[in-house]
């Protein structure tokens, strides 16, 4: 993204904050004080975007895989004018190349990338944020995004720039992910005391962020009492995640999941080390009896990627899944939802899909006419996404409010080659961030008039906790009784028992769906004891 230029010509200080002629006048830099000290932004059409903030110190030496600290106080002023560095993850297009570089292996519950390096330009001195903000904001509404698996808060997809402009201030962040966000080992285990948080090195930086939000936010003219947490696929897996984590609650006071998976057998720790010892056996070391000091000498990429789910009994006391049957998520407005063809995801077998599905879930559908690959990626959708996110809104509605979507448009460019919409599909339409990735594209009416839609639902449930979306029906909040959502198509409309046949079916298979994923991880285990060193 370009660089805006220009000079500070003064400092005015109200109950926005501290804001500048050149504010005014929509161009130049601005500076706002942290914790941690004066950053200086850049201001462009009455917004002002703060680019590579840390919120943490670099999880690096001693650091990584450890708890992420408070960042590190600077004196005088520190430019806030570009995105720092993606953390360190695998390098997917030299996996996808014609020649590829590395082996990925996937199943249910888990990811697997062996020999795969690290993508160019990551880092694991990643620990930055993002702040696009209202010019005048005063106590604006704030989002916080948490982005799925791979990539970092500075992808265009998800650009602030148009929630600013509707006086909402929008967030993005990096986080520690795959192995270096997800990691145990009994070298680890041993070297930190009995209540301190293990593992889940991206739940940390997760909460991390949204308590750098909680304290510096005001600065930036935003209300910290009101945050709104979201995220997509991988990302609303962490927002459900995140519901269930005591020492997330109170950071944020609503939640809006897209695509993200609700169910879980997640590994208990002492499984994980199992898992972590193999890894380390991967990368040349004497596997469980590795020190930390050997496992921080590595480099970042030298034991295979992983990307699966655990609970430490610490920070994550049981599995999420549990904690929502049983009533304890946070009690927030909800929003969530997934795409029709949310199986456009999927990243392993797909005849596996339809034949471990119960008779049960075949006959409920049966009456659909699909067969083949149709039938396996409907299958998944709602095995994945769909039918986890009508559970939960059950688990929910009793409290405060929950509303229900499904996202189903589809560009016209793209109907006669595609099942629906695709996994990730909604995100240009929710931020309104065609211009930013897609500079040269020409939106038809339809596709703009979609894109209000959705953008104005999101952005009222960030101002007030209700959805209210332009020139769509009024959204009701979901009860069990009536099953009603917002079907996001060419037009919005609230339907009622979408799939109903198939999700009830999905949902009374669920702990199968949950003992298949457990199944799969002890393979995983397996996989990895029967790999020698450095092999694929």
């Amino acid at each position: 993204m370009k660089l805006f230029r220009g000079a500070l010509l003064f400092v005015v200080c109200t109950m926005w904050g501290c804001v500048t002629k050149a504010d005014s006048m929509n161009t130049g830099p601005i500076r706002v004080t942290t914790e941690s000290g004066v950053v200086i932004g850049e201001v462009s059409d009455g917004i002002r975007i703060f680019k590579g903030i840390p919120y943490a110190a670099p999880p690096v030496r001693e650091l990584r895989w450890a708890p992420p600290k408070p960042p590190v106080k600077w004196a005088g002023e520190r430019k806030a004018i570009a995105f720092g560095a993606a953390c360190t993850q695998p390098d997917f297009s030299a996996l996808a190349s014609a020649k590829p570089v590395g082996k990925a292996l996937s199943a249910k519950g888990y990811d697997l990338w062996v020999g795969v390096p690290s993508a160019p330009g990551s880092s694991e001195d990643c620990l930055f944020l993002n702040v696009w903000a209202p010019s005048r904001a005063g106590r604006a509404p704030v989002m916080v995004f948490v982005h799925g698996g791979g990539g970092s808060g500075a992808i265009p997809y998800w650009d602030g720039s148009a929630f600013a402009r509707d006086g909402v201030i929008l967030i993005t962040f990096n986080y520690r992910n795959f192995t270096l966000g997800k990691f145990a080992h009994p070298a680890l285990t041993k070297a930190v005391g009995s209540n301190e948080p293990l593992a889940r090195f991206d739940l940390m930086d997760q909460i991390a962020a949204l308590r750098w939000v909680r304290n510096n936010i005001a600065e930036f003219g935003g209300d910290p009492g009101n945050v709104t947490l979201f995220g997509q696929s991988a990302g609303g897996a962490a927002t459900i995640q995140l519901l269930t984590v005591p020492a997330a609650h109170r950071l944020f006071h609503k939640a809006i999941i897209e695509s993200g998976n609700g169910w879980w057998a997640p590994f208990d720790q002492k499984t994980y080390e199992k898992i972590g010892s193999l890894l380390a056996n991967q990368a040349g070391l004497p596997g469980a009896e590795a020190t930390v000091e050997q496992l921080r000498a590595l480099p970042p990429d030298a034991m295979p990627w992983i990307g699966s789910f655990n609970f430490d009994g610490r920070l994550v006391p049981e599995s999420p899944t549990e904690a929502i049957a049983a009533g304890r998520a946070a009690d927030v407005p909800l929003m969530i939802g997934w795409n029709s063809n949310d199986g456009s995801s999927l990243r392993y077998g797909l005849s596996e899909i339809v034949e471990n599905a119960s008779p049960a879930v075949k006959a409920a559908y049966a009456p659909l006419g699909e067969s083949g690959d149709d039938l396996a990626h409907a299958m998944y959708t709602d095995s994945h996404v769909a039918a986890p996110a009508r559970w939960i809104a059950e688990r929910t509605a009793g409290g405060k409010p929950t509303y229900l979507y499904q996202f189903s448009y589809v560009r016209v460019t793209d109907r006669a080659k595609t099942r629906g919409a695709s996994h990730g599909a909604e995100l240009p339409y929710v931020f309104d961030s065609w211009s930013k990735f897609a500079p040269t594209l020409t939106l038809t009416d339809e596709e703009r008039s979609v894109t209000r839609t959705i953008h104005s639902c999101w952005v009222s449930f960030a101002k007030t906790g209700k959805p209210h979306c332009e020139g769509a029906p009024e959204w009701p909040r979901f009860s069990s009784g009536d099953d009603r959502l917002m079907d996001f198509d060419i037009s919005a409309k609230v339907k009622q028992h979408v799939r109903k046949a198939q999700l009830d079916a999905q949902i009374a298979a669920m702990h199968d769906t949950i003992a298949a994923q457990k199944r799969s991880l002890s393979e995983l285990a397996n996989t990895l004891e029967k790999m020698l060193p450095g092999a694929l």
